[in-house]
């Protein structure tokens, strides 16, 4: 398999959590990314939105390297962009609420139709990605039947894999895939991180945040109150995965291992590109607001968040965290 990365170059694995049309900030991160060229990737993980940046990104690096990566992307969200109501409620209506308390889309939409099926097959090759993706890719989705996270690799990938990813149960119908039905991953894993360190060489994670971890005041008004749900529901697994991170640093660091049992736990150095300020005025409808103004707006949002990024923090991958991971996303005590 061919490799993005190069010895010369730091390298990281992304992971990119979903949101809706909050993925365009993920966009814009990305394109910033390939932009300034110092940063190269082995593996790439997503739920939901993130899952379809992810592809995106290894179908254009595969067609033309970073510039490809960077033409793939703006040709993709330039598609979302242009074909209206794309993600969630917005599908809907102004009568969203009511309707998904009421009916389910088995019943609203029994043709199951999904705009976005089109809009992937048109802008990523999965054959060529399937056959040889110059990425480790790694998608998340949600089984509706046993309750657990299923991640997909490179050689899996599909408009049906993706779509499973992104499948908001109250709009869209499960995705079935190999005989299972599939849901959002980002219940389960937003985005997973555990394939990272079984099945890639790379030490640091650069994980591209979406979703705020904190609110300074207590939700009072319906919609914000579900608002901060979405967002601690949507954040759960993640701070599960660097529990478990943190863990296994404690271990090594502090040298409580056995030497016999140092190699088989990597110390994984964390990275994160956040949103929270760049985004925190925008409530969980947004997600569903795919009008291009919007988009362009949210992807120079991430452009600048990354400028920001790298000149804080680049120098850090490979040598520290840049982060500190405890106070960050668990308690400090």
């Amino acid at each position: 398999m061919a490799r993005a990365a190069k010895a010369a170059q730091p390298t990281v694995n992304l992971a990119l959590q979903g949101g809706g049309s909050h993925g365009a900030f993920t966009w814009g991160v990305l394109d910033r990314l390939l932009e300034d060229g110092r940063l190269s990737f082995e593996g790439v993980s997503g739920a939901s939105a993130g899952a379809m940046n992810a592809a995106v990104l290894a179908h254009g690096w595969a067609e033309d390297g970073r510039d490809g990566a960077r033409a793939a992307l703006e040709r993709f969200w330039g598609a979302v962009g242009s074909n209206g109501s794309l993600f969630g409620a917005a599908l809907l209506g102004p009568w969203a609420d009511l309707i998904a308390r009421t009916l389910s889309p088995y019943q609203f939409n029994p043709v199951n139709l999904n705009p976005l099926r089109s809009i992937l097959d048109a802008h990523i090759d999965f054959e060529r990605l399937r056959a040889a993706s110059p990425l480790r890719l790694f998608v998340a989705a949600t089984s509706v039947r046993t309750g657990h996270v299923r991640v997909f690799r490179s050689a899996e990938m599909s408009a049906d894999v993706l779509l499973a990813s992104s499948c908001l149960p109250t709009v869209f119908q499960a995705v079935e895939i190999e005989g299972e039905h599939y849901w959002d991953g980002g219940f389960l894993a937003d985005p997973p991180l555990f394939p990272f360190f079984y099945e890639c060489g790379t030490r640091d994670l650069l994980l591209v945040m979406v979703n705020p971890l904190a609110r300074d005041t207590v939700p009072r008004r319906p919609g914000d109150i579900a608002d901060r749900l979405n967002e601690i529901t949507f954040n759960a697994a993640l701070i599960a995965e660097m529990r478990a991170i943190a863990f296994a640093q404690k271990l090594l660091r502090e040298d409580w291992l056995r030497p016999a049992y140092r190699g088989r736990l990597k110390d994984v150095l964390v990275h994160v590109v956040r949103a929270d300020g760049a985004l925190t005025e925008l409530g969980v409808d947004s997600k569903a607001n795919t009008a291009m103004p919007f988009l362009r707006d949210l992807h120079e949002r991430g452009r600048q968040v990354a400028s920001a990024w790298l000149e804080a923090d680049l120098a850090s991958v490979g040598v520290r965290d840049s982060i500190d991971l405890r106070r960050t996303f668990l308690t400090e005590d």
